[in-house]
C-alpha cells in the first residue's frame, strides 16, 4: 500500500498516452485515473467525501469563481477541496473549467473542448454544447485542438470532484494556451457573455510555484495569492514578474495557470465579483509523502459578489510561531492520534491520504516522533522520524503511513486489521549528548549510539518492556545497529532525549 501512494504521489511526473482520437462525438477517456486519482469508483468518491468532510469552512456568499489546484490528490487533493467546499451547498448548472495545458504547450489562443463529455471512473461528465458553440463561434483563437486536452491533466483531475457534489452539471472545459493577454482578456469577456444569464460557476485550475525549496515557496506563494486576491490582471502580472526577477532557486513558475486566473478575473469581473477571500494554502512538502528540498505550491481562492467584503489575507508562516509551552495536554494527544489512524485509514480506503494541518501552534512545531501500532498487545509495526524538521502533525502522519505499510519486519497492515490496532505515539525531546553510559536512566531515556558510521535508537520504553537494565539495552542496541555487543563502551557517541508516549487505548479511559 505504501508504495503504492508513493507511487501515486510521482504521478505529476508521469504521462500517459490517452488513445482514441477526439471529435465532436468522442468522449475524452481519462488519462490519470489510478495516477492523480484513484481509478477504482468507490474509492475515489470515497476519496472526494473524505477531503469534503475535513474542508475548510465555507463563507457566507456564493461563489461566482474558484481557484483551485490540480496536482496529485495525496499532494494537493485537501487544498482542492477547500476551494469547492465554498460552492457545495449551492446548485450549478454549468461548470467551467479553465486550465493550462502542460503536455502540448505553446499554442497561440484557447482551445475549447468539443467532444460529448469526460470519463472518470465514476462516469460520463456531459459538454455543454450550446456553450462551447458560442465560445468557439465568437473568436478565430477559440478553437478545438484535440491534442492538447489528450492527456492534459489540469482539467482532468477537477471532473471527480464536478461529478460528486455537482452531478446534474454540464461542463465546458477550456486549455488557455496563450500569453498574449489581449486573447485572453477578449476570451474572459467572451465567456462572461456567454453564461450571463446560466448558473454557473467558473474554476481556475492552477498549482503556485514550481520546485523551489519549502520556505522558499510559502513566500513566493504568498506573494502570489495576494496578487491573485487584487483581481487585477496588470497586478497579477506585475507582482510574479517581480518574483520571476528574485532569482530564487530552482523556481521554475510563480503558477502554471497564471493565465487561466487571469481568464477567470475577467470574467468574474464583467459578472460583478467584488470579492476575493483566500481560503486555504499549502505545498507538497506539507504532504506526509512529500519532500521539503523540491515543491510545488497549492492554493484555495473563492471568488464572489460581496460589496461589504472585507480584506482577508492568509499568512502560511502563521503557524510556524514558537509554541506557548512544551507539553502536550490530553487534547492534543487526542487529536496526533486522530491524524495517525484517519491516514492509515484513507490509505487503505480511498488510495489517498489526509493532509495533515492544525490550528493548534503546539502541533505545528518541528519535532521527533515515533508511530507504533499493537495489534493485541503485539507489535504491529513501529517507524520514527528523530530529526526536528517538519511540524509534528506531520510527523505522525508519515510516520503512521509507514509503520502501517513499510515497516519490513511485518507484511502491509490489511483493512480487516485496523479494528484491532491500538496506535501509539511517542513525541521526542531533543537529543542531548551525554559524556558515558552512566549518565543514561533506563526506563526514562531514551537512547541514540552513533560509531563508525552506525546509528541505533531505543526509544525510553523499549528497555523496560524488555527488562532490560543499561548494559543489556546497550548490548542491544548494538547489535541492532550491527555492531558487536559491547561496542558502546569506547569510541560510541551516546544521547539521550526523552518521549511523551501515549495510545488510544490509554486515552479511551480518560
Amino acid at each position: 500500500m505504501i508504495l503504492r501512494i508513493v507511487w501515486l504521489a510521482a504521478a505529476l511526473l508521469l504521462s500517459v498516452n490517452f488513445g482514441s482520437p477526439l471529435g465532436a462525438a468522442m468522449v475524452r477517456e481519462p488519462a490519470v485515473a489510478g495516477r492523480f486519482y484513484p481509478g477504482d469508483s468507490q474509492k475515489l468518491k470515497k476519496a472526494v467525501m473524505l477531503f469534503m468532510d475535513e474542508a475548510a469552512a465555507p463563507f457566507r456568499q456564493r461563489p461566482v469563481a474558484l481557484i483551485a489546484p490540480h496536482a496529485g490528490y495525496v499532494y494537493s487533493g485537501q487544498i482542492a477541496a477547500d476551494a469547492y467546499r465554498q460552492a457545495s451547498d449551492y446548485r450549478y448548472n454549468l461548470i467551467v473549467l479553465l486550465g493550462a495545458p502542460h503536455t502540448v504547450p505553446g499554442f497561440n489562443g484557447v482551445s475549447i473542448f468539443s467532444g460529448k463529455g469526460y470519463r472518470t471512473p465514476l462516469g460520463i461528465a456531459e459538454i455543454d454544447g450550446e456553450i462551447v458553440a458560442a465560445l468557439i463561434d465568437a473568436d478565430p483563437q477559440f478553437l478545438f485542438r484535440p491534442e492538447a486536452h489528450r492527456r492534459e491533466h489540469s482539467l482532468e483531475v477537477h471532473i471527480p470532484f464536478i461529478q460528486v457534489l455537482f452531478p446534474k452539471a454540464k461542463i465546458v472545459t477550456a486549455l488557455v494556451g496563450t500569453n498574449d493577454r489581449k486573447i485572453v482578456s477578449r476570451f474572459g469577456k467572451t465567456l462572461a457573455g456567454a453564461i450571463r444569464d446560466r448558473n454557473a460557476l467558473i474554476i481556475a485550475s492552477t498549482d503556485l510555484s514550481h520546485y523551489p525549496r519549502y520556505p522558499d515557496a510559502v513566500a513566493a506563494d504568498g506573494t502570489t495569492l495576494e496578487a491573485f486576491r487584487s483581481m487585477t490582471p496588470a497586478v497579477i502580472d506585475s507582482v510574479l514578474r517581480e518574483t520571476e526577477t528574485k532569482k530564487i532557486p530552482n523556481l521554475k513558475t510563480c503558477a502554471c495557470g497564471e493565465v487561466a486566473v487571469w481568464a477567470t478575473v475577467v470574467a468574474a469581473r464583467q459578472l460583478g465579483v467584488d470579492c476575493a477571500r483566500i481560503i486555504s494554502y499549502a505545498n507538497s512538502g506539507d504532504s506526509p509523502v512529500g519532500s521539503h528540498d523540491r515543491v510545488v505550491g497549492y492554493g484555495a481562492m473563492t471568488l464572489s459578489r460581496d460589496p461589504e467584503c472585507r480584506a482577508t489575507s492568509l499568512s502560511p508562516e502563521s503557524s510556524r510561531l514558537a509554541p506557548p509551552s512544551t507539553e502536550l495536554n490530553t487534547q492534543q494527544k487526542r487529536r496526533l492520534l486522530e491524524f495517525a489512524r484517519k491516514t492509515i485509514e484513507h490509505a487503505l480506503n480511498s488510495d489517498t491520504i489526509p493532509l495533515p494541518r492544525s490550528n493548534d501552534i503546539f502541533l505545528s512545531q518541528p519535532r521527533g516522533a515515533f508511530v507504533t501500532l499493537k495489534k493485541h498487545g503485539r507489535l504491529r509495526g513501529c517507524i520514527g522520524h528523530m530529526a526536528e524538521d517538519k511540524p509534528l502533525c506531520q510527523v505522525v502522519s508519515a510516520m503512521a503511513l509507514q509503520a502501517a505499510f513499510n515497516d519490513r519486519r511485518f507484511e502491509q497492515l490489511r483493512p480487516d486489521e485496523l479494528s484491532d490496532i491500538d496506535i501509539e505515539i511517542s513525541v521526542l525531546t531533543p537529543f542531548r549528548e551525554v559524556p558515558d553510559a552512566d549518565a543514561i536512566r533506563v526506563g526514562i531515556d531514551g537512547v541514540r549510539l552513533k560509531k563508525n558510521g552506525r546509528v541505533a535508537v531505543f526509544l525510553p520504553q523499549v528497555a523496560t518492556e524488555q527488562g532490560w537494565d543499561r548494559n543489556e539495552m546497550l548490548d542491544q542496541l548494538c547489535r541492532k545497529a550491527g555492531l558487536p555487543a559491547g561496542s558502546w563502551k569506547e569510541g560510541a557517541q551516546l544521547y539521550t532525549f526523552q518521549a511523551d508516549v501515549f495510545s488510544e487505548s490509554e486515552l479511551a479511559h480518560k
